[in-house]
C-alpha cells in the first residue's frame, strides 16, 4: 500500500517538471488550477492535499482531452454519491484503491467508468519494513537521469531537475447535500509489489496473504497520456496500464519520517543500515543530495537550530549543528558514497 509520499517542489517548478506534448505535438506545461492551495511537503499522509494531473476536459467540456491541468486535491476519495454533510463520516478508508477491486467497489467504479483518472505526483513514496527492533522506513522513487541538475533553476527553459514519480489515481468531486464548495479528492491505485520492493513486505508475501502492494506507477509520458486522455482511451484499455514496475530505486531513511508532523529534508535523506555494507554511488543518490541542497527554494524549511538531531546508530555526525545536507555530504564523501539500492531478484 501507499501510506506516505513526499512532494517538495515549489509550485512553478512542479509545473515545469510536468511538461508534455499535446495532441498536435506542441510542447506545453499544465496550468495550475487553485495553485495557491498547494503546499510542498516531505511527509504527506492521507487526508492531506497533494498535486495531481488530470485532463482539462474534466473542468471544461469543450477543451481538448489531451490538455492537462495541475490541481491540488485531498488524498482520500469521497464518492460523489456520499450523502452526509461531513466527508470525515465516510466509514471506510479510500486513500488506496486495490487494482483487483477498483471495477467492483462502488467507491471507485463509478468514477473510473466516467473517466475520472488522474496522475498523483510525488518525489517518491515511503514504505516500512517490519523488523525485530521496529519498522525501518524506505524511500522509493524513479531512477534519476545522469544529467539531472542539482540546482533547480527558474524560467521557461527545459526542465532538468528531478524526475517526479507518477502514480495512477482515481478522483471524484463531492458537494455537500446542503450546498457549498465542491471537494476534489483522489485515491492511489495499488498493485502487487514488484520483486525489487517485495522484501519490505516479506512476511505477508511468504504467508500468501496477498496484502503486499505498491502504487501503480505510470512509467513514461505515453503511459501518462493514455491514462489521462479519457476521451480517446476507454477504461478497458486504460486499466491495462495498471501493473507493477521494476523501474524504481530505493534507500533506507531515518525513523524521523515516522512522525507525520515531521516535515523536513531529513525525511528523504539516505542513511546507512550497516557500516560493513559496501555500496556504490549512483546518479539517483547524487540527485538526492541535490534535492536537499536546493530544499530552501520554495520548499518547507526549518532554521538550522530547529533541525532534529540524528538518533540513528548508523549516522555519525561530528557536530549536532550540521544540517541534513551537510550530514549527507559527509556521508557520501567518507563512507564510500552510499547509493540508492535496487534489490536483485
Amino acid at each position: 500500500m501507499c501510506g506516505r509520499t513526499a512532494c517538495s517542489l515549489a509550485a512553478e517548478n512542479l509545473r515545469r517538471a510536468c511538461a508534455y506534448r499535446d495532441r498536435r505535438g506542441q510542447n506545453r506545461q499544465p496550468e495550475w488550477v487553485r495553485g495557491e492551495r498547494y503546499q510542498p511537503s516531505y511527509n504527506k499522509g492521507p487526508q492531506s492535499s497533494g498535486p495531481v494531473l488530470l485532463s482539462r476536459r474534466h473542468l471544461h467540456q469543450d477543451a481538448d482531452s489531451s490538455e492537462r491541468v495541475l490541481m491540488d486535491m485531498r488524498w482520500g476519495l469521497v464518492p460523489s454519491w456520499f450523502k452526509q454533510d461531513n466527508p470525515s463520516k465516510l466509514q471506510f478508508n479510500t486513500s488506496n484503491c486495490r487494482s483487483d477491486t477498483m471495477l467492483s467497489k462502488s467507491s471507485y467504479k463509478g468514477a473510473l467508468l466516467k473517466g475520472k483518472r488522474c496522475v498523483v505526483l510525488a518525489d517518491g513514496f515511503y514504505e516500512w519494513q517490519q523488523q525485530s527492533g521496529g519498522k525501518q522506513p524506505y524511500f522509493i522513487y524513479f531512477p534519476q537521469p545522469k544529467d539531472a541538475m542539482d540546482k533547480e533553476t527558474e524560467g521557461d527553459e527545459e526542465w532538468k531537475g528531478r524526475r517526479l514519480l507518477t502514480m495512477a489515481g482515481i478522483f471524484d468531486c463531492w458537494q455537500p447535500p446542503s450546498g457549498g464548495e465542491m471537494l476534489y479528492t483522489y485515491a492511489i491505485i495499488t498493485v502487487d509489489a514488484s520483486k525489487d520492493v517485495s522484501f519490505i513486505h516479506h512476511r505477508q508475501v511468504r504467508a500468501g496473504k496477498g496484502v503486499a502492494g505498491m502504487p501503480a506507477i505510470l512509467d513514461g509520458d505515453e503511459a501518462i497520456r493514455k491514462w489521462l486522455d479519457f476521451a480517446e482511451v476507454p477504461t478497458q484499455e486504460a486499466v491495462k496500464l495498471i501493473q507493477p514496475t521494476e523501474n524504481i530505486v530505493f534507500h533506507p531513511v531515518s525513523t524521523f519520517v515516522n512522525n507525520i508532523r515531521n516535515n523536513a529534508p531529513e525525511c528523504v535523506a539516505p542513511i546507512e543500515l550497516g557500516a560493513k555494507k559496501e555500496v556504490k554511488a549512483t546518479p539517483s543518490n547524487k540527485v538526492m543530495l541535490g534535492w536537499l541542497k536546493s530544499s530552501q527554494e520554495g520548499s518547507p524549511q526549518k532554521k538550522e537550530n530547529d533541525l532534529p538531531k540524528w538518533k540513528s546508530q548508523f549516522i555519525h555526525s561530528p557536530s549536532p549543528k550540521k544540517t541534513s545536507a551537510d550530514v549527507l555530504q559527509q556521508w557520501l564523501g567518507k563512507q564510500g558514497q552510499p547509493a540508492a539500492k535496487k534489490r536483485k531478484a
